[in-house]
Order: C-alpha cells, then sequence, then structure tokens
C-alpha cells in the first residue's frame, strides 16, 4: 500500500493554530474554485498549492489526494447549507414536506454549479478506505442537517431519526451520481428523491 493511499488528511479540529487554520482553508477555497472552473480533472495538486500559496508537500501533508481534497470541499459546502438553513425557520408542515425542502434547496445550490458537483459527487464515488473519515463526517453532516428538518422542535434525535436521515442521504447522493453521469434529468433526479422521502416517513 502506497503512503498516499494509507494516509488520512489532518481534521480542522486537530490544527493547533489560526495559522493552520487559515491555510487548511485557503486549500479548500482553491479546491473549491478549480473545481467550479473546470470539475474534478481541473482539481490537481500542484494547481491548488499553487493558488492556496503553500508549498506542495504542505498540501500534502494536510491532504493526501485529490479525493481528500475534493471531499473535505464537500463537507464545507454542507456547512454552508447547514449555516444558510440555520438563519430562518425550515417551511413545512410535516417531516417530509422540511425534508423535502432543504433537499430541493440544497441540491439546487449543486446543480447551479454542475462543474463543482461534477467533481464533488465523482470523489464522492471514488473515495476508498483511505477516505473513510472524511466520508463519515460529510455523512454525520448529511445526518445533521436532515435530522434537523426533521424535528425542527427537539435537540435530542433517536437512532431511529439517525438511521432514516443516512438512508435519506444516501439515496439523495445516489440521485445526484445519477444526474452528474447524465443517467437522469434534474427533474428526474428531484421526483426520485422526493418519492423516497414521503415513503421513509409517511407522515
Amino acid at each position: 500500500m502506497s503512503s498516499t493511499a494509507s494516509a488520512k488528511a489532518i481534521p480542522v479540529e486537530d490544527l493547533g493554530s489560526a495559522a493552520q487554520r487559515d491555510r487548511r482553508k485557503r486549500i479548500i477555497d482553491a479546491t473549491i474554485s478549480l473545481a467550479a472552473q473546470g470539475g474534478f480533472d481541473a482539481v490537481q495538486m500542484r494547481s491548488v498549492a499553487e493558488q492556496a500559496d503553500v508549498a506542495l508537500g504542505t498540501l500534502y501533508r494536510y491532504f493526501p489526494s485529490k479525493i481528500h481534497l475534493l471531499v473535505s470541499a464537500l463537507g464545507r459546502e454542507f456547512e454552508r447549507a447547514e449555516a444558510a438553513l440555520a438563519d430562518s425557520p425550515i417551511p413545512g408542515e410535516t417531516a417530509s414536506e422540511r425534508v423535502i425542502y432543504v433537499l430541493r434547496a440544497t441540491t439546487r445550490g449543486l446543480q447551479g454549479n454542475p462543474h463543482l458537483t461534477e467533481a464533488l459527487t465523482r470523489a464522492f464515488m471514488f473515495a476508498d478506505s483511505s477516505v473513510a473519515t472524511e466520508i463519515h463526517a460529510v455523512g454525520m453532516q448529511l445526518s445533521s442537517i436532515l435530522t434537523k428538518a426533521m424535528h425542527p422542535e427537539r435537540t435530542d434525535v433517536t437512532e431511529d431519526d439517525v438511521a432514516v436521515a443516512r438512508v435519506i442521504g444516501d439515496v439523495w447522493l445516489s440521485s445526484l451520481v445519477s444526474w452528474v453521469t447524465g443517467r437522469a434529468t434534474a427533474t428526474e433526479t428531484a421526483a426520485h428523491m422526493e418519492r423516497a422521502v414521503r415513503m421513509l416517513l409517511r407522515d
């Protein structure tokens, strides 16, 4: 196994100084910028290092591969989505209506930048066991967004709530893959996702 395959990205909570956190932010910003311009193939480690103004060796210490980079960038996009949703109550009388609203809003945001979405989705598809920590973090972020939509009045969630949110998240990510790869239109993707939500929540 290569060192890249066995290495892990440094999580933000393990960065002790403000300078290190700023460096990591610049790297993620550069990754998102390059992906937005040219998709998955445009994200090259040397290009990211140059745009982030860090040495290539430093970049590899933070993120061992472009897959680690892009999955971490997907986490950043979910953080932004969660922050935007926190500004006002999520509309909808039922859990399914609120979850569908959240997924529609997040999907529209991603589909509005197809190059970025293609890059983030392909990275999620290509991720192997070396990216397990980042994949888990992204999954937990998405589950958090969905459980808050399901039960906005509650501060605690049950294991069943989390399990349902994870299944909905899996269906949504699978639908995005279908859209990115051209197997489904945006309309078909939305319909499939909404049907799954209503079947799972049944409210």
